[in-house]
């Protein structure tokens, strides 16, 4: 078909898209209408933990949906529980509550925390509810989650927004401490603020954090939609710090393409009360099946080690070509990372990129002055080495 063929215009516009409609993808790889390939270091920004089309989620899919797709949240179901617990036996959490996007799992993460505000009062008698979050974070499209969200412009693009989330700077510790309150109930921060341009917080704030929340009484909630699921090189990325957060959520990775998201809580913390979180697809058992399957896949053992060597290798070579083309360096965790332009060229080099022919390369500039690198966990380093070749060309030709 041609691109005119397609009726886009049936779709309710929330975004400007090229003229490209996917029709196919394996590994690294996407392929358009017109049968042209990409190669993909988008991934569904950092959805697909092992690629397009992997055979362990194909055959999760393919089993679950000739047993049972969906008994309600009302009733138990083996794949969620096996997914629980995986996730808990490996992390410092003991309670699992499944969703269906990142933004979804913040919003429970936020109603938890509230919810546990109540429980734990101030020494007034009065709930506590303000959860400091970060300037230049991102935890969702809700309002809520919007408005804990340090996006600049989105505290006007649907006012007014929900109170109760002042804003700190990362990796400064004393502009969370000057913030806190008797209203405060939590932090919740990005281990590596994503749509922020790739920023890590610090080992040292991150454990900084940990002992202030503490002391405070308050709670820690790591959003890990980006980070979690292996994306760092750990399989959690507060696992880097050696701290022990009280609340996590995931998304993105953990279901490797479908839609599926977790909030984790410490046991202690877990308190929610029959009727007060729930959920119609939360948990159903064709999600959670390729959930299970993708943290198998994970927990091999050799997975997470190939992904910081993999990662360690990406770095040192966005450095290399960092100091040809004189741009500003790299950062980031394991394979999320960014490469520093130094001037607004990124929209101008995800757009030519794009456009390469035969093969065309799928980049992000969440900033207009950076790439992000968002491939599979599974990338190899010829993949790499293709996709730098490709990068070479395209600054080549914009005279960068």
């Amino acid at each position: 078909m041609e691109f005119n063929e397609f009726a886009i215009n049936k779709l309710m516009y929330v975004t400007n898209r090229p003229e490209i409609v996917f029709t196919e993808g394996s590994g690294m790889w996407m392929t358009d209408h017109t049968g042209k390939r990409y190669l993909d270091y988008l991934q569904g920004w950092a959805v697909n933990a092992l690629g397009h089309a992997p055979k362990c989620i194909e055959e999760a899919l393919v089993a679950q949906s000739k047993k049972l797709i969906n008994p309600s949240p009302a009733f138990y179901n083996a794949p969620s529980i096996e997914l629980a617990n995986l996730l808990t036996e490996n992390s410092v959490f003991d309670r699992v509550f499944f969703a269906n996007s990142g933004a979804e799992a913040n919003e429970g993460a936020i109603k938890l925390a509230r919810k546990w505000g109540k429980v734990n009062k101030n020494s007034a008698g009065e709930d506590r509810f303000e959860i400091i979050t970060f300037n230049h974070s991102f935890h969702g499209r809700t309002i809520a989650t919007m408005s804990a969200s340090g996006k600049p412009g989105w505290d006007t693009m649907f006012a007014p927004q929900v109170p109760g989330f002042p804003k700190a700077e990362l990796n400064d510790l004393a502009s969370v401490e000057r913030l806190i309150s008797k209203k405060t109930v939590a932090v919740m921060l990005e281990p590596v603020q994503g749509e922020g341009g790739v920023i890590p917080a610090t080992r040292e704030f991150m454990q900084g954090l940990r002992r202030l929340t503490k002391n405070a009484n308050l709670l820690l909630i790591v959003d890990e939609v980006q980070t979690g699921v292996g994306r760092t090189g750990e399989l959690f990325a507060y696992q880097l710090s050696g701290i022990e957060p009280d609340i996590m959520t995931l998304g993105k990775g953990i279901g490797g393409g479908v839609p599926l998201a977790a909030l984790l809580a410490r046991e202690e913390i877990a308190c929610f009360e029959a009727g007060e979180q729930g959920g119609t697809y939360n948990g159903n058992p064709l999600m959670t099946a390729v959930g299970a399957a993708v943290i198998k896949e994970l927990l091999k053992p050799d997975f997470l080690p190939t992904v910081k060597a993999t990662g360690e290798y990406l770095s040192a070579e966005l450095i290399k070509l960092s100091d040809k083309h004189g741009f500003e360096g790299e950062r980031g965790e394991g394979l999320l990372r960014a490469l520093k332009l130094g001037k607004d060229i990124g929209p101008q080099i995800v757009e030519a990129a794009r456009d390469l022919q035969p093969l065309g390369l799928l980049l992000n500039s969440p900033r207009p002055n950076l790439l992000r690198f968002m491939p599979s966990l599974n990338v190899t380093k010829d993949e790499i080495d293709q996709m730098l070749t490709m990068l070479e060309g395209v600054l080549v030709q914009l005279g960068h």
